[in-house]
C-alpha cells in the first residue's frame, strides 16, 4: 500500500509528488495523457519564476522527469473513482485499483457540465466506470455515453460481460429516473436502460469522493490543503482561483506536508 496517491499531473500533482519523495513517502501519481491538458499546448509561459519563456509542454516534462528521478510512481489513467475504506483508500484508474493512507487531489478545473439528471441518479444507475460497476448489469440494457475513445473499448467490455449495449455520442441528453435510472432521452428520444455509464476523460472531483464539499465547482480546502474528508487534500486550480503555476506548486508542497502529519498521527 502507498502513503499517498495523487490525482493529477499537473504542476499541483508532480510538486506534491516530489516533495513526498523528499519526505521518504511511497507516492503514485495518476494522470490523464498530458498533451491533451491547456498547460502542455501553451507556446510560452513567462510568469513562472527562474523559467522565463518556457513553453508548456517543458515545463511540464521537466517536472514529470524530476518526480520520476526522485522516485515517484507515475500511472496514466483516467480515474473514476475514489473509495474510503477505514484508514485506506481505493483509488480506481482503468481496470486497476491502487491503495493509499491518504489522497492529494490536483486535479485541475473541471470543465465538463453535467448531464440532466447526472448528479440526482449517481450510484443509482450512473457510473463512471464500467470495469467497477459493470457486473451489476448482466443481462441489462446500459447506455453507454461515449466521450473519450477509450470509452469504445469500455462499451466493448459491458457487451463482453452480457450487457445489452446502446452507444450513445455527444448529443444532447437527459438521464431519467425517480429513485433509480429508468430511460436516457436523447435528442429528445426516449431509451430504456437499467444504467448509463458515461465516459469523460474527466471527472468532477465531488462526483469522484462523496460527501467531498465544494463551492462554485472549486474544492473547499483550509489553509493547510485539508478538505471536508479527513485523508483527503488538495492543491491547485482545483481549489480555485488564482489560476497560476507558481500557486499550484507552493499547494502541492503544502498538502503532502499536512498529509505527512495526518499519516504519522494516525
Amino acid at each position: 500500500m502507498l502513503d499517498i496517491i495523487v490525482v493529477g499531473g499537473g504542476p499541483a500533482g508532480l510538486s506534491a509528488a516530489i516533495t513526498a519523495r523528499q519526505r521518504d513517502l511511497d507516492v503514485a501519481v495518476i494522470t490523464n495523457d498530458s498533451t491533451k491538458s491547456g498547460l502542455y499546448k501553451a507556446p510560452e509561459v513567462g510568469n513562472y519564476p527562474g523559467l522565463p519563456g518556457i513553453s508548456g509542454q517543458e515545463l511540464l516534462q521537466r517536472l514529470t522527469d524530476h518526480a520520476s528521478a526522485v522516485g515517484a510512481k507515475l500511472f496514466i489513467g483516467r480515474v473514476s473513482t475514489i473509495l474510503p475504506s477505514g484508514n485506506t483508500f481505493g483509488v480506481g484508474y482503468g481496470s486497476d485499483i491502487l491503495t493509499s493512507s491518504s489522497v492529494i487531489l490536483a486535479t485541475g478545473i473541471s470543465q465538463t457540465s453535467s448531464f440532466p439528471g447526472e448528479a440526482e441518479l449517481l450510484g443509482r444507475g450512473v457510473s463512471y466506470c464500467a470495469t467497477c460497476d459493470g457486473m451489476l448489469y448482466r443481462g441489462k440494457r446500459v447506455c453507454v455515453i461515449c466521450l473519450t475513445p477509450e470509452a469504445f473499448d469500455e462499451a466493448k467490455y459491458l457487451e463482453s460481460i452480457g450487457c445489452d449495449v446502446v452507444r450513445i455520442e455527444n448529443r444532447r441528453i437527459e438521464i431519467n429516473g425517480d429513485k433509480q435510472v429508468t430511460s436516457v432521452t436523447v435528442d429528445g428520444e426516449e431509451i430504456i436502460c437499467e444504467g448509463v455509464f458515461i465516459l469523460r476523460h474527466t471527472i468532477a472531483p465531488n462526483s469522484l469522493l462523496t460527501n467531498l464539499k465544494t463551492d462554485k465547482g472549486h474544492i473547499r480546502v483550509s489553509l493547510s490543503g485539508e478538505t471536508s474528508i479527513s485523508g483527503v487534500f488538495a492543491a491547485g486550480d482545483c481549489t480555485g482561483a488564482p489560476y497560476q503555476i507558481a500557486k499550484a506548486v507552493g499547494q502541492g508542497q503544502v498538502a503532502v506536508l499536512s498529509a505527512s502529519d495526518y499519516i504519522r498521527k494516525r
